[in-house]
């Protein structure tokens, strides 16, 4: 039996990894599973664990106010080491490009224990941008052992590094947990969303929001609400909902660019369940967010992406979601196109989603099965 310590600490770690934890769990006669969060997002992380039904043996409790990536790195290290030294797993298991998966591939090669990155090979070409995470999961990439790359391209980038043994394309567990997630949402989940997003007309389109990604903070941001507030005069009879980061570096250009918006909704951040529904319901999505350039074509929902650049090409070159930047005037003028050209929308609406089919835990597990 092998065992395998799941180290995360975010609420995107732990969407990706909880259809993979699941999976190992019901193959009990193969796996022994062990999880350690390190809390570096705690309320975020805390509503994704209940929603999968996943239960921490080790939690670090890591988050403090006004963190810093100086604080992550020192307290989740000095905190993995003592959960390594009770588990002594067969590997480590990490998700993506967080502070928490560089620190666990680190504590890893401390201890001389196999590391098994999930989502390996993303690269933006731009140290700073995603910061930090494009120089994390460059970093964490040289430290694991195991490479579980989600398509072609993002194998390819671990071979331009030197990185070409154990390196296995699986497809992206996020499409696993997507399927997962919606299966759970039943009739009487529906019913209660319903009320939660009561101040919503659902007989109109809806344009999902999400931004915040730090390298925007400032002029950038203030550009994208600036494009949003234009939408929504132009296309009073669409409903914008924006469900709001709590930095205030996001929340306050928000409230001061789109608050007198009617049919712009400023609300609470959404949880898993929330965001995965409403997302079902939404007719594009406005957004920076990686997991999502990856979930919404699987939904049929075309993505423009409020970034300059971006580690997920494959959408891009797929045609399931569009690069717009950060400028107002082009995200402006993309998402008119997708709401007054329908062939345009329906081009990237039926486009094949490039990031797996919902079996990547399958495999990945079956690899492990043999190789670990």
């Amino acid at each position: 039996m092998k065992k395998l310590l799941f180290i995360f600490g975010t609420r995107p770690e732990a969407i990706k990894l909880a259809p993979l934890i699941r999976y190992c769990e019901g193959h009990n006669e193969q796996f022994e599973v062990r999880i350690c969060v390190t809390a570096q997002h705690r309320e975020m992380l805390d509503d994704v664990l209940k929603f999968f039904s996943i239960e921490p043996h080790y939690d670090l409790n890591l988050m403090r106010p006004n963190q810093t990536l100086f604080d992550i790195t020192i307290d989740g290290l000095r905190g993995l080491k003592g959960a390594l030294e009770d588990c002594q797993p067969h590997s480590i298991v990490i998700q993506g490009d967080t502070t928490t998966a560089f620190v666990g591939a680190l504590a890893g090669f401390y201890t001389r224990t196999s590391v098994s990155h999930i989502e390996a090979g993303l690269r933006s070409g731009d140290k700073y941008s995603p910061y930090p995470e494009e120089m994390n999961r460059i970093l964490a990439g040289h430290l694991a052992d195991f490479h579980f790359a989600p398509t072609d391209l993002a194998a390819q980038n671990l071979g331009r590094e030197g990185i070409t043994k154990n390196v296995w394309v699986v497809g992206n567990t996020v499409i696993d947990a997507l399927f997962l997630g919606l299966s759970i949402i039943d009739a009487t989940q529906v019913e209660r969303f319903l009320r939660h997003f009561e101040y919503i007309d659902f007989s109109k389109n809806i344009v999902l929001i999400t931004c915040h990604r730090r390298e925007s903070f400032g002029k950038p941001l203030e550009n994208i609400f600036l494009a949003i507030r234009e939408l929504a005069d132009r296309y009073a009879n669409l409903e914008f909902v924006y469900p709001v980061h709590l930095n205030p570096n996001v929340q306050e250009p928000a409230m001061r660019i789109l608050g007198r918006c009617g049919n712009v909704h400023l609300v609470k951040p959404l949880s898993y369940a929330q965001l995965i529904w409403i997302m079902s319901k939404s007719h594009f999505i406005l957004t920076d967010s990686g997991g999502i350039q990856e979930e919404a074509p699987s939904l049929g929902k075309p993505v423009l992406v409020m970034r300059d650049v971006t580690e997920r090409r494959e959408g891009i070159d797929a045609g399931t979601a569009r690069l717009v930047g950060t400028r107002r005037e082009v995200i402006v003028t993309e998402a008119s196109r997708l709401l007054e050209d329908e062939d345009c929308y329906q081009m990237m609406a039926r486009a094949i989603n490039p990031y797996g089919d919902g079996k990547a835990c399958a495999r990945i597990a079956e690899i492990w099965a043999e190789r670990l």
